[in-house]
Parts: structure tokens; sequence; C-alpha cells
């Protein structure tokens, strides 16, 4: 049952990080900078810090028996989130020498998904 419920928010957390791309994309064609995956992490990390704060009221060690955990914030989240695009992403304006847009995007996705994640936890606290 476990791997059902994350192979279920995985893929839910990948087909949605897929069209929300699809549509920021649609909206600013050419962005300086990888426009799509900064807005899906720091959505998930938003996401993913109401969802702490919400269901467990704090950070939880050992939740990985918890079904909602492993459907949401394991398999949704998880998915829907990429360090890897963001790595490749990255890599790719240093290849091109794009220094500037570099430095704005991952300053914005680290440091704005730490921000956000602990924003949106604390107010989830707050609901709990």
């Amino acid at each position: 049952m476990n791997l059902f419920l994350l192979s279920a928010g995985g893929a839910i957390g990948a087909i949605s990080r897929y069209l929300l791309g699809k549509v920021i994309m649609k909206q600013f064609p050419s962005p300086p900078f990888p426009l799509a995956m900064l807005v899906v992490n720091i959505l998930g990390s938003l996401g993913l810090g109401l969802f702490f704060g919400i269901y467990f009221g704090g950070i939880p060690l050992g939740a990985y028996e918890d079904p909602y955990f492993l459907a949401i914030g394991i398999g949704f989240f998880g998915a829907f989130t990429t360090f890897s695009t963001f790595s490749v992403e990255a890599f790719t304006l240093l290849e091109n020498r794009k220094l500037k847009a570099l430095f704005i995007y991952t300053s914005l996705s680290v440091a704005g998904s730490i921000i956000t994640f602990a924003l949106a936890y604390y107010i989830g606290l707050s609901l709990y």
C-alpha cells in the first residue's frame, strides 16, 4: 500500500509540474532565466511547508510510515519540485556565460524556496 500511495502522489506531482511549467512557458516564452522551474520549486516549498505545519504541527522524524506523508510529502511534492532540473538549468546558464541570470536564478531558487517553506511552515503551525 505504501508504494501505491507514493507512486500515486508522485504521478500527480510530476504531471502537475509538467502542466504548470507548460502554462508558465506559454505566458513567458523567453524569460531571462528558467522561470517555470523557479515558480514550481517555490510553490512546492510553500506547499510542503504548509503540509508539515498543518498536518504534523512540526517536522517529524520517522514519518515514512505515515500514508499522507508518503502520498503528499514524498510523492507529490518530491515529484513536483526538482533539484536535478534546477541543476541542469543553472549549469546551462553557466556554460552559456549568462552569469547575471545564473546568480539571479540560483539565489532566488535557493533562498526563495527556503524562505517560502519557512513562512508557509509557520503559517501552517498557526493553523494546527
